[in-house]
């Protein structure tokens, strides 16, 4: 399993767009109109887990998510998904890894994810900071993970 960070012009960019729009997960065609659109900050990226030629996972790093302006998190880590026959071989946790690291040499100390899922992200370091509303009516999550970038 190979993980690439991916912008538009890069190869995998329309197959990961289309594996996207494919996935069982409703979010995920939300995430391919945004590829599409190339709607991303130019150091925002996809993250793509491939099999070979085949994507088999995506996750994005992003300056926002679901949560209101007015909190001011940011960045986060958000539309992590792995597709079914590929779950279980930690891959989510692979491309997080990728992303965090990425993060650091941007200059982040802190990667922020929300999330409905309870005890997964702690497995890979995140601590939970609380649950917030989202700007979906809905509340969710809120976990951050230190990057190792040092503060300055």
């Amino acid at each position: 399993m190979e993980i690439q960070l991916i912008c538009q012009g890069h190869p995998l960019w329309e197959k990961t767009m289309a594996f996207a729009r494919g996935s069982s997960w409703s979010a995920g065609p939300f995430l391919a109109n945004m590829m599409e659109k190339n709607a991303f900050r130019d150091w925002e990226r996809v993250a793509v887990a491939t099999d070979g030629e085949q994507p088999a996972g995506y996750c994005v790093f992003a300056e926002k998510d679901e949560l209101p302006e007015e909190y001011g998190f940011s960045p986060f880590i958000g539309f992590v998904y792995v597709d079914e026959k590929y779950r279980g071989r930690r891959i989510s946790e692979q491309m997080i890894h990728e992303v965090v690291q990425y993060a650091g040499t941007l200059g982040f100390r802190k990667v922020y994810l929300m999330s409905g899922e309870h005890g997964l992200y702690e497995k890979y370091g995140f601590e939970k900071i609380g649950e917030y509303r989202t700007i979906f009516g809905t509340t969710d999550q809120l976990f951050y993970k230190n990057t190792g970038e040092a503060e300055a």
